[in-house]
């Protein structure tokens, strides 16, 4: 049986996966979520495109890919912070984002407002005794 917490962030990851493919045109080759305590981070490896793979190759492309994705993830903050509190069910008090383009890999932290990790824990806890 798949745990609540499992569930959530196997649900996190699918989401963004589908948000990823309708703003980029793509998704990542592999991403993870992971739920710790009061955090939702998820990593996602794979994430230029051609396009940005080669202008990574100087230090004016990696500029421009790093600002065009920073331009492009503040554009769309609010709708996947919502996106999040919404698979949580928890408020999101701020959230945070990087790419690499030296691997590929982006990050996305999510702070909510409560301890999400032990509130899932809480309720395997009441199903299993149930």
């Amino acid at each position: 049986m798949v745990s609540k917490k499992a569930a959530m962030e196997t649900a996190i990851r699918d989401a963004f996966i589908k948000l990823q493919r309708n703003l980029v045109g793509r998704g990542p080759v592999e991403a993870r979520t992971y739920i710790i305590e009061d955090m939702v981070l998820i990593r996602f490896k794979g994430v230029l495109t051609i396009e940005e793979t080669h202008l990574a190759k100087t230090e004016k492309g990696r500029q421009v890919v790093k600002e065009m994705r920073q331009i492009l993830r503040e554009t769309f903050s609010n709708e996947t912070e919502d996106l999040v509190a919404k698979l949580t069910e928890c408020k999101v008090v701020s959230s945070h984002s990087d790419i690499s383009t030296k691997t590929g890999e982006r990050v996305e932290i999510y702070i909510m407002e409560d301890n999400l990790e032990k509130r899932l824990r809480s309720l395997e806890k009441q199903r299993i005794e149930c």
